[in-house]
């Protein structure tokens, strides 16, 4: 749609030297996602495949799982007063006879680009609600040696991030390594959702041999995101919280931590992680 940036103007210093320009900035507008009609959620996201990022949200809250469970996805015309439309409300519509969780219902949940939804009431509910039980699907292994190399070539594969500094990103790759699918947004969550739905919409789902690699610190928010969509391997460039290794060890997540070149934490799921020599210990 054209607003992934936007410039504004802005008083540079360097060294002592001042001067006025233009500087681009990553765009961030609201999303509201409406399910079969009705107000579900509200997101603040940089615009652009807002249709893959209501769809990967709803697979994380346990409403879709296949493609087939999606009737159609449309943006809301008349979403304000004067009649025009801002491209900031989409109605999610569900296929005749799937089932809509309690979880859903009734329920307007704002989330912000920089935590997503928060407060699941349980690890329990993550566990007992996905459609696909990482701990039932077939071991991959990876080598640490190719997940050294991971974060470079999602870095290499950021571009707006080339000409802004200002998003956050997430991609898929294959247990060889292989890009699948990149996206970047002012919110993990949002790249993350982005991923899925794109993944969803391609009946690509569940991403069981799939690694799951996001800028920045894996919060709860992402680890459930991965557990929904039966990704095995969570890789993060920084720490994981506390509630996000509970929730990998609880469902069989393999969780990684500051993987910054050779060197990563293996916090949860280590038998994925094929290992030349014995770990050490201690």
């Amino acid at each position: 749609m054209g607003r992934v940036t936007e410039r504004r103007k802005v008083l540079r210093i360097r060294d002592g030297a001042v001067s006025s320009r233009a500087d681009t900035l990553v765009a961030e507008e609201p999303l509201e996602i409406r399910l079969n009609g009705k107000p579900l959620a509200i997101t603040m996201r940089t615009p652009g495949d807002d249709f893959a990022l209501a769809a990967g949200f709803l697979v994380s809250e346990g409403v879709l799982a296949t493609g087939s469970d999606l009737q159609n996805i449309v943006y809301c015309a008349g979403a304000i007063a004067d009649g025009s439309n801002t491209y900031n409300v989409v109605d999610v519509r569900t296929a005749p006879g799937v089932t809509i969780p309690d979880i859903t219902l009734e329920r307007n949940v704002y989330t912000t680009s920089s935590c997503g939804l928060c407060g699941k009431a349980s690890l329990d509910a993550v566990r007992t609600t996905t459609r696909w039980p990482i701990a039932d699907t077939p071991r991959l292994r990876v080598a640490p040696e190719l997940l050294a190399v991971l974060p470079d070539r999602l870095r290499e594969s950021q571009r707006v991030f080339d000409r802004t500094g200002g998003l956050h990103a997430a991609a898929l790759f294959s247990e060889d390594g292989e890009l699948l699918d990149v996206r970047e947004d002012v919110g993990r969550h949002n790249a993350v959702d982005k991923l899925v739905g794109r993944a969803l919409q391609s009946d690509g789902l569940p991403l069981s041999r799939a690694i799951l690699l996001v800028s920045g610190r894996a919060s709860f928010e992402l680890a459930q995101k991965a557990v929904m969509a039966g990704i095995p391997m969570l890789a993060a460039v920084s720490a994981p919280s506390s509630l996000a290794v509970d929730l990998a060890a609880e469902t069989g997540l393999t969780l990684v931590g500051f993987l910054r070149g050779a060197s990563m934490n293996v916090y949860a799921g280590e038998d994925r992680i094929a290992l030349r020599t014995a770990a050490s210990r201690g």
